[in-house]
């Protein structure tokens, strides 16, 4: 899975990178280097204007709440939950399949974070290594993403929390170069298909399962850090810097 990432590009970087032709964030996001669930996050997505919906798609920056809550949703008691959309029934599944249809994402990262059971040489309870898996060459990631709208019914069309957006990201079966970390991995969209994945015309399933890829397409470097990403609570830099031999056995 994909619990926790790493999100320090600023917006109007974002804006360039992605293409961005309408910017609908607020506010800047601070640079989170311990993104959590349910937490603001950037999503690009393709959508036609407010005023026109027949006028073609273009894309669009917006800040989202990571959790998917699915339209149909009679509450926020899941919110949290569906972070992650599995690859391999992500067409299917109630919670993903509309969505996956038609308001799919990319969301911006540049690193996530997993975490490996280390055992203890001596006997001693077991613990669990963080790691962070990044480009090798140090540019971001688009991670493949879907994005929902959910209606508040308790408040008036008009209030400006009426619609709450989430988004969740699609992970698949980890490749071997990040697989003895942890057996799930993110899905990315390279940018030359980033046109196609952001197209909320209904599409063929498979080929749009084709336009992903493992996050390993990209040549990734995996180093322990600090068990200090493990709390919420911390942020900033220090917690994707290198702890040389901490994810050897018989380290703290």
């Amino acid at each position: 899975m994909c619990g926790r990432f790493v999100s320090a590009r600023e917006r109007q970087q974002l804006i360039d990178e992605f293409g961005v032709a309408r910017d609908q964030v607020a506010g800047d996001l601070a640079p989170d280097y311990n993104v959590a669930p349910t937490d603001s996050i950037y999503a690009v997505m393709a959508r036609p204007p407010r005023d026109d919906r027949a006028a073609a798609p273009a894309r669009e920056l917006h800040a989202v709440r990571w959790g998917l809550i699915p339209s149909w949703a009679k509450d926020l008691s899941g919110a949290g939950r569906l972070i992650n959309a599995r690859a391999e029934t992500v067409a299917v599944k109630p919670s993903f399949r509309n969505a996956f249809a038609r308001r799919r994402c990319l969301i911006p990262a540049d690193g996530y974070y997993e975490w490996r059971t280390i055992e203890n040489p001596a006997g001693g309870k077991p613990r669990k290594q963080p790691y962070f898996i990044h480009r090798a060459d140090g540019a971001g990631m688009a991670f493949a993403g879907l994005y929902e709208l959910w209606r508040d019914t308790a408040l008036p069309d008009d209030h400006p929390k009426a619609w709450l957006w989430t988004a969740a990201i699609i992970t698949t079966r980890a490749t071997d170069e990040v697989g003895w970390v942890h057996d799930r991995m993110p899905m990315v969209v390279k940018e030359d298909l980033w046109p196609d994945w952001l197209d909320p015309v209904p599409a063929d399933a498979d080929r749009l399962l084709k336009v992903m890829a493992p996050a390993t397409a990209d040549a990734l470097e995996t180093r322990p850090v600090s068990t200090a990403v493990n709390s919420v609570r911390n942020d900033g830099p220090d917690l994707i810097a290198p702890v040389p031999g901490a994810g050897e056995p018989g380290t703290v």
